[in-house]
């Protein structure tokens, strides 16, 4: 990136302070899908512990076997939540056909079911994972574990606010933006700006699944150690500054912090985007396996009498 590109940015207006900070209602839907189950099971827990016939025994039996009323409840909770999943490729196919939110939104809601799924499963099993119920909660765990992966990919591609993915003349013109608005706030030289932002993007090239996996988690690594040095840097440029406070700083930091990630993720843009097509390779049939063994389980046990359906 150039002075001359730096320069021939758009005016810049600073941004007015941000609003306080409150809870995301993607924590609030992690923190009740975690604690719900986990309050359950710590209620449980001599149940849990029991031998198989301790359990027909025990005084909660009736409640937390998997066709008990708990049990069950969460069971059908944890259906409907894996079916609601799948409305996320239906709304990717869809793109802005219609009015259903953005792509961004759907992946966030989608990782927060993903991940409280196994918890919620577990209560409903009982924890035993026998038969058929094992095979799809295993399938489950798999699918899991590859949607973090899955996650972490998708946010190493440098998107829009809506969740399409920005071409490189898109991420070049943020930068020069953000070079522009650090400058504005510290009350710097475009220049110099760049000149400290740019030796931090510096890496290797990669190749390969493992290579490029290596490649991201140094430059998260790395971006974190720069920024700590950008604050220590700018905090001693700002004791010296009557019009830098330490708000203003914080400001800059933040920024920084966005333009080195997008000078850090389009170096190694094509390697991230051609794992992340292998990725969904491998995590397509894992989920259709699970979702084949949940409906199964669900169907047997429909069959049997063992639900509220009688």
């Amino acid at each position: 990136m150039s002075h001359a590109a730096a320069s021939a940015a758009p005016p810049y207006r600073v941004r007015q302070n941000p609003a306080p900070r409150t809870i995301s209602p993607d924590a609030i839907a992690i923190i009740l899908g975690l604690l719900l189950p986990l309050g359950v099971t710590v209620w449980g827990a001599s149940y849990y512990f029991a031998s198989a016939g301790g359990r027909v025994r025990h005084p909660l039996h009736a409640l937390l076997k998997p066709s008990g009323d708990v049990g069950q409840g969460f069971g059908v909770f944890a259906l409907a939540l894996f079916l609601f999943m799948w409305l996320y490729p239906i709304r990717k196919k869809l793109g802005a056909a219609l009015a259903l939110g953005s792509v961004a939104t759907w992946m966030r809601i989608h990782t927060v079911v993903g991940l409280s799924l196994p918890l919620l499963i577990a209560v409903h099993a009982g924890w035993r994972f026998r038969g058929l119920i094992g095979l799809g909660y295993v399938a489950m765990l798999i699918v899991s574990g590859s949607g973090i992966i899955g996650r972490y990919l998708y946010g190493r591609i440098p998107r829009s606010r809506a969740g399409l993915e920005l071409s490189r003349d898109e991420i070049a013109g943020r930068r020069r933006t953000l070079v522009t608005e650090i400058s504005a706030t510290l009350h710097l030289d475009p220049r110099e700006v760049e000149g400290t932002l740019a030796p931090l993007e510096a890496g290797e090239s990669v190749g390969g699944v493992a290579g490029t996996f290596k490649r991201l988690a140094l430059d998260d690594w790395n971006r974190w150690r720069a920024v700590g040095e950008l604050r220590r840097r700018w905090k001693e440029l700002a004791a010296g500054d009557r019009d830098t406070d330490s708000r203003a700083v914080g400001r800059a930091i933040a920024l920084a912090r966005e333009e080195i990630r997008l000078g850090q993720q389009l170096r190694v843009l094509e390697a991230t985007q051609r794992v992340f097509r292998y990725w969904h390779v491998a995590h397509r049939p894992v989920s259709v396996t699970a979702l084949l063994a949940v409906l199964i389980h669900v169907g047997v046990a429909i069959a049997m009498g063992q639900t509220w359906i009688r």
